[in-house]
């Protein structure tokens, strides 16, 4: 596929999109092995987009072992030029209750089970993540948020825990 698609991953509970019209689901070959599930490509209020449930569709996959390298190896094979990651998470200030919807603008990763880089088997590449998201992208995300309605914030922390185990409580005060 040599056109720029949308892709979007879907975390826990989205495990299809309403709305979005199939195309065509295809299964994509990586050097990393196979991504959690088929590739739907699929339009969505007229936008083509390409959409992957993380945990497979009716979440088998636990999250130790969902292959983020053949997931996001894949869509950038299919043409995917960003992507929009969903996921379904506890939060730890007041002012943003359940229900409400965070842009981040940064991570923290806390997990210690899988491999968090593409680069391993005799390539070292040193990759800066001291901006990991796209502003542009982050910013069409809470503005569309907005429009729609939804209590949205931008600019907040994921914090990704080794799961599928909640956090204790004294990682939810670190």
């Amino acid at each position: 596929m040599a056109e720029k698609l949308l892709g979007v991953i879907g975390g826990s509970g989205l495990y299809q999109m309403k709305g979005l019209e199939v195309i065509e689901k295809i299964a994509v070959d990586t050097p990393f092995g196979s991504p959690s599930d088929s590739i739907i490509i699929g339009k969505l209020e007229g936008v083509k987009l390409a959409f992957l449930p993380r945990h497979g569709v009716g979440h088998v996959i636990p999250p130790s072992e969902i292959n983020f390298r053949a997931n996001i190896f894949a869509m950038k094979k299919i043409g995917v030029e960003r992507i929009i990651s969903v996921s379904a998470v506890g939060g730890m200030k007041e002012n943003m209750p359940p229900g409400h919807f965070v842009v981040p603008h940064q991570f923290i990763d806390r997990t210690y089970k899988r491999i968090s880089t593409f680069f391993t088997e005799g390539m070292v590449g040193h990759v800066s993540m001291a901006d990991p998201v796209c502003l542009a992208t982050a910013g069409t995300l809470f503005n569309a948020a907005q429009k729609a309605g939804a209590d949205v914030h931008e600019g907040g922390t994921y914090i990704c825990i080794e799961g599928p185990q909640f956090s204790s409580r004294a990682e939810s005060r670190l």
